[in-house]
């Protein structure tokens, strides 16, 4: 059984309601499998901590970032609330160490899938922001998110377009992006090499970069730009 003082002691959160620290880790196929028990699985606070996370952040970015246009805001705010970074979150708080899961998703590795622990770590805002309020969840989110902010100020990270491609494409249940070499220029010490990003047989961006991966990650930059402004 999971020691839920001890993840308590974790978060650095204890919770009044202690269903709904329980909830937040109660993965959908447990409940498969546990046809008579009492508990909802986490989807709903999922939903709900996807919202409160949002609005932290838009809220937190646009204090801290004054100079910076809309798009800029925007993308820093997509990298942060992205599936990689929340499944980040997740494994330095050992969540899922706590996850209520069936065997089969047990056994095939449930407990490390970076989907598993961004939905984990959305539904745990959820009932933070349920059981504590709107600045003890302030709080929480923006100590998790610290090192992130730290280093995208002092320009040690950049958004990682290809995940906030791939996460775009799957919210809107299209297919997988494809990234095709068109070609390699320049001498050898010196290669150029342009890539571009196809979505359902759709050329919707291209790069150039000095190896394939930086080509890549430009032409995803290309994608998600023109995407997320052509749906808003």
């Amino acid at each position: 059984m999971a020691n839920w003082n001890t993840c308590q002691k974790t978060l650095g959160i204890f919770f009044n309601d202690q269903s709904l620290l329980k909830q937040a880790f109660v993965h959908r196929s447990y409940l498969n499998e546990n046809p008579n028990s009492t508990q909802l699985s986490n989807e709903r606070l999922e939903f709900l901590g996807d919202s409160v996370l949002d609005f932290i952040v838009t809220n937190e970015l646009y204090s801290t970032f004054p100079e910076l246009p809309e798009g800029e805001l925007t993308t820093i705010r997509a990298f942060l609330v992205c599936r990689q970074t929340l499944a980040e979150i997740a494994s330095s708080l050992k969540l899922g160490d706590w996850l209520l899961l069936g065997r089969g998703e047990k056994v095939s590795g449930g407990r490390e899938r970076q989907s598993n622990l961004a939905n984990t770590t959305e539904a745990l805002i959820g009932a933070i922001y349920l059981d504590q309020g709107l600045c003890q969840i302030k709080e929480f989110i923006l100590r998790q998110l610290k090192p992130f902010l730290e280093k995208i100020k002092h320009g040690e990270i950049s958004p990682n377009y290809k995940a906030l491609l791939q996460e775009l494409v799957q919210t809107r249940k299209t297919q997988a992006p494809v990234y095709r070499l068109l070609e390699t220029t320049g001498p050898d010490h010196d290669k150029q090499f342009t890539i571009e990003v196809l979505i359902e047989d759709n050329v919707l961006g291209r790069g150039t970069g000095k190896n394939k991966q930086a080509a890549e990650i430009e032409a995803a930059r290309s994608a998600w730009e023109k995407l997320r402004c052509s749906h808003g």
